[in-house]
């Protein structure tokens, strides 16, 4: 179960830095990014949950500049 959880957590992770480092994100990329880093939390370590809380500030200033 915690390879699962960890592989969730990477999949939001990337998903993130994608939406940071890209250009032309759709609502539909930041959705996705989003969901990602719901589905990460439910099985996430205390550490990771704290991560996942910088990604998604992140991901709310990401929409903000745009």
């Amino acid at each position: 179960m915690a390879n699962m959880a960890n592989n969730l957590f990477q999949q939001a992770k990337n998903a993130v830095q994608q939406i940071t480092n890209g250009q032309n994100i759709s609502q539909q990329d930041k959705q996705a990014a989003q969901n990602a880093i719901q589905s990460a939390y439910t099985n996430a370590t205390p550490e990771e949950q704290q991560e996942l809380q910088q990604l998604e500030q992140q991901l709310r200033q990401q929409n903000e500049i745009q």
